[in-house]
């Protein structure tokens, strides 16, 4: 029998499920080709280290974008690469492949999903909505007739739906995620520090010192960059209350969407949600304090499941187990 394998195709990691292994890789979205002649140079976290850092002859480009392929080329060159680290370059069987997409992906979109998967080496293809597969993950029991309300952050989009009965009922996806948190910082650091920082330098703010809400007790950081003005290198210090002042206008976004959904949920599972409350799954949901920040506007308990940046990766796998069940709910040529 092929191999199953579940993938994650996210906006800034790529995370593979094997099943009766689990989650056997996780690796950035990136990769770096040569500008003389397109040829691949490096994949992931190699890729990662040269971002930033590469002379005119190597280019270090995302091919993932909020949630869709921005490079078709790239993404598949990419999938191919990770589907062989997992299968074997060798292997005779072709797996099979749940890949996870975002609730509101177009169905050209969807259709280039799943042709770069098969040209990756994919025996069948099969697509699920982000929020089904973050909820499958969290081992939420969304084959009962109840409303389950799941919260999926990103790198490039957050995902909010209510689902009941294998399939979601009311959904909003905005493409607002991990990596918008950390251009705000970026930008917020150059406009009242005059530093210039990279992509990373910003990661690693969020990471160490960042927060949805004002800490009682603010974490500080020291970062590193080139001064605008004078063009040197330099090195300040700013604290977690000014971090969350940073990404005040992204973290709306995310609330909006989820008052949206609330506002859309029928009454009969809004009653569910009450005493459920509302489940965070993602990278993004693990930003100090925005459970809070959500419970807070919105006035349902919320909570953030455990590994939730691996919850996406577990579903698209234990789908595959399912397909029958989720026949409705899923996209692929073999289910029409």
């Amino acid at each position: 029998m092929a191999r199953k394998i579940g993938i994650d195709l996210g906006t800034a990691n790529v995370l593979v499920y094997v099943r009766n292994r689990g989650v056997v890789m996780s690796e950035p979205s990136v990769v770096a080709i040569s500008t003389k002649d397109n040829r691949i140079k490096a994949v992931g976290s190699d890729a990662l280290a040269m971002l930033g850092r590469e002379p005119e002859s190597i280019e270090v480009v995302r091919p993932m974008r909020n949630g869709v392929i921005a490079d078709y080329d790239i993404t598949e060159a990419m999938l191919k690469h990770y589907i062989g680290k997992v299968v074997g370059r060798f292997s005779l069987s072709k797996p099979d492949v749940m890949i996870s997409i975002p609730a509101g992906i177009t169905s050209v979109e969807m259709r280039a999903v799943r042709e770069a998967a098969l040209s990756a080496g994919a025996r069948r293809a099969y697509l699920i909505r982000e929020p089904l597969a973050a909820a499958i993950g969290a081992n939420i029991p969304i084959a009962k007739p109840s409303g389950n309300m799941i919260i999926d952050i990103g790198g490039g989009t957050t995902e909010v739906a209510v689902i009941s009965l294998n399939d979601i009922v009311t959904w909003s996806s905005v493409r607002v995620g991990g990596n918008r948190f950390d251009d705000a910082i970026m930008q917020y650091i150059k406009r009242k520090y005059s530093l210039l920082i990279g992509e990373r330098m910003a990661e690693s703010v969020k990471i160490e010192i960042g927060s949805a809400v004002a800490m009682s007790r603010p974490l500080q950081m020291q970062v590193r960059g080139r001064d605008q003005v004078a063009g040197l290198p330099k090195t300040i210090e700013v604290n977690s209350t000014e971090i969350t002042e940073a990404i005040q206008e992204p973290l709306e976004q995310v609330v909006n969407a989820v008052r949206r959904v609330l506002a859309d949920t029928p009454p009969a599972l809004a009653e569910d949600l009450i005493d459920k409350g509302m489940v965070m799954t993602g990278g993004g949901s693990m930003l100090r304090g925005i459970n809070d920040l959500l419970t807070e506007f919105t006035g349902v308990p919320c909570y953030v499941t455990d590994q939730p940046a691996n919850c996406v990766a577990i579903g698209t796998g234990m789908a595959l187990e399912y397909l029958e069940v989720l026949h409705d709910s899923l996209s692929g040529d073999e289910l029409n």
